[in-house]
């Protein structure tokens, strides 16, 4: 895509836009594209960046931005980095010579890096979304931004120019998207072209300024080695969910906000059988499935006049239609948990989805009020038959106080006793202790089989007995 196209979507800042609110500038020349140049301003060295208002770098970063969206060639075609990386600097560097700017090598690098994240990049953010030991990046207005690394939070140097800057940086973000974020709409989920997953929430509903949240996701997906050894979850246990999978079970993952649910199901969904047809709804699409045969499908907000809207409901009866072997729901959140029941319990089994709870237990509860935000008048003894027809597993993940995630518990929904669903921990999380900073413990089995082993056999599907514990108590 050319410069100028990636300027009329908003994805470039636009030369004639000023960066924040008018300020008096120093007189030096015609610097928009030059018919005069300042070659009469005295040699000068740039002090650091002022953190806390404009500066001098502040200020020469925006005319030398400005000069240099001018001056380039905006038929360059910005999917070939390396070229349009060299470019902009035989410009910075031209510019520099011709206005007499004399920067020191470190200066002069980072005034370089800081005009090309602007140009190419998203900005200020650029050298954070680039540094692969963070994990979620928070802008709280533009002052404040913070990181977490290693499940902590920590805040960072880093400042946007002004609150206009972070919306500049949040147009780039939801435009080639085809979404929108203004005060009719002032808050709007979408992704970078990585998958991380964004949300942005802007005034008025924003008190602190704009506010940009960003759930990193590694370029290359976790894997189940990487899971083991970070002590989320054991070699049997693993084991044990990948037999599940492979069996065409239902399962649900559960967690908190950030417990690592997304992470568990893409680990999951490497266990889908090649050969199989896989549908996956989501409202930002982040699942990373390796497998060729995939329909992603995404949900869409409704237009400036309030129409268009596809939601997660429609697009899994759409998605019904689809021959589909397997389908997966990113999470559930409303009235889709009544279609995703349905689904499981018409045939498609092996679906998989995630939601937002605090137990198993939790899990059952909220998928009840899902269903009833389907807008049907079913009775709540329908509703519970429908979950326990369909689910087979929960999976619930926690993130530990020491930021480590982990899976506490391995659940088996057996079906209903009365008006009541019983559940039946197959592994839950033993923690012994808390250790220079860090939770000690272990996922253990319970030392019970579960009642769909038969089921699981007879798909040809052998889970070792050790999987289960050495003393295992039979179910009668």
């Amino acid at each position: 895509m050319s410069l100028m196209r990636r300027l009329e979507r908003g994805q470039l800042d636009d030369p004639q836009k000023p960066a924040s609110e008018p300020e008096k500038k120093p007189d030096t020349g015609d610097l928009g594209g030059g018919s005069r140049l300042a070659t009469n301003l005295r040699p000068r060295k740039i002090g650091k960046p002022d953190t806390g208002s404009r500066g001098p770098y502040a200020d020469l970063k925006t005319r030398v931005q400005t000069r240099l969206l001018a001056e380039i060639d905006t038929t360059l075609d910005v999917s070939k980095l390396e070229e349009v990386r060299q470019t902009i600097q035989d410009l910075f560097e031209q510019i520099l010579l011709e206005e007499n700017i004399v920067l020191t090598r470190p200066e002069r690098q980072r005034l370089l890096d800081s005009i090309t994240n602007e140009i190419l990049g998203f900005g200020p953010l650029q050298p954070l979304l680039s540094d692969p030991t963070v994990t979620e990046i928070m802008v709280n207005g533009y002052q404040n931004v913070y990181v977490e690394r290693s499940g902590k939070l920590q805040k960072t140097p880093v400042k946007f120019d002004s609150n206009e800057h972070v919306m500049r940086i949040i147009e780039r973000i939801v435009s080639p998207l085809g979404r929108r974020v203004d005060e009719a709409s002032p808050y709007v989920d979408a992704r970078l072209p990585d998958g991380s997953r964004v949300n942005a929430v802007i005034p008025p509903i924003s008190l602190v300024g704009p506010v940009l949240t960003i759930r990193m996701f590694s370029k290359d997906p976790i894997s189940i080695d990487q899971l083991i050894a970070l002590g989320s979850i054991t070699q049997d246990s693993i084991m044990f969910l990948k037999a599940c999978v492979e069996a065409n079970l239902n399962i649900v993952i559960s967690g908190g906000t950030g417990s690592g649910k997304t992470t568990l199901l893409n680990v999951l969904s490497t266990f889908i059988p090649e050969d199989q047809r896989i549908v996956t709804i989501e409202n930002a699409a982040e699942l990373q499935l390796r497998q060729e045969h995939v329909v992603t499908l995404e949900t869409r907000p409704p237009n400036i006049e309030a129409k268009g809207e596809i939601t997660a409901q429609q697009l899994v009866v759409n998605a019904l239609r689809m021959r589909p072997d397997r389908i997966i729901v990113g999470e559930i959140r409303s009235g889709e948990a009544l279609d995703m029941l349905q689904a499981m319990n018409t045939g498609h089994e092996g679906s998989m989805t995630t939601a937002h709870a605090n137990s198993p237990r939790d899990v059952i509860s909220r998928i009840e009020t899902m269903t009833l935000m389907a807008g049907y008048d079913l009775p709540v003894r329908a509703i519970r038959e429908q979950i326990a027809s369909a689910l087979d597993l929960i999976v619930h993940v926690d993130r530990m106080r020491d930021g480590t995630r982990k899976v506490t518990n391995i659940t088996e929904v057996l079906g209903m006793e009365g008006d009541v669903i019983t559940l039946t921990d197959l592994f839950m999380y033993e923690q012994t202790g808390f250790e220079d900073d860090k939770v000690v413990g272990q996922l253990r089995s319970t030392g019970l089989r579960p009642s769909f082993i038969e089921r699981m056999e007879a798909a040809g599907v052998h889970v070792p007995p050790t999987v289960f514990g050495v003393g295992m108590r039979p179910r009668f």
